[in-house]
């Protein structure tokens, strides 16, 4: 069994930060990658950055490139995503996500096999 359970969400102003956490366990714990995506209402889920777990190699959307940043403390299970320069259109529910294949974890893990419940993170303007 696979479990990846967000935290971190919040409501912040445009500017700000915030850093969401994921906690992996079971079977999500020895996935290739794991990675982040987010959905804003009325919009398809979007890949935004992913992680290998074993090498650390970060791969991320233009979108966020130079304003958020995934790291991964193997010792704990958990992967944190980094957000700074937070814009009112980061705005949406994330979700955590673990990819088992390697040729499909990365670079925008076109096929999790395992997804968490979601953080909401909205940005005020």
């Amino acid at each position: 069994q696979a479990q990846l359970v967000e935290s971190g969400g919040g409501v912040v102003q445009a500017g700000g930060s915030l850093r969401l956490s994921c906690a992996a366990s079971g079977r999500a714990l020895r996935a290739y990658a794991l990675g982040w995506f987010r959905q804003a209402p009325g919009k398809e889920r979007e890949f935004v950055a992913a992680i290998s777990w074993s090498s650390g190699s970060t791969y991320y959307a233009d979108s966020v490139k130079g304003r958020f940043t995934i790291s991964r403390d193997a010792a704990k299970g958990t992967v944190y995503l980094q957000m700074n320069s937070l814009k009112p259109a980061d705005t949406a529910v994330y979700y955590c996500a673990a990819g088992n294949n390697i040729y499909t974890s990365i670079p925008t893990m076109r096929s999790p096999d395992y997804w968490g419940q979601g953080t909401q993170v909205t940005v005020s303007s």
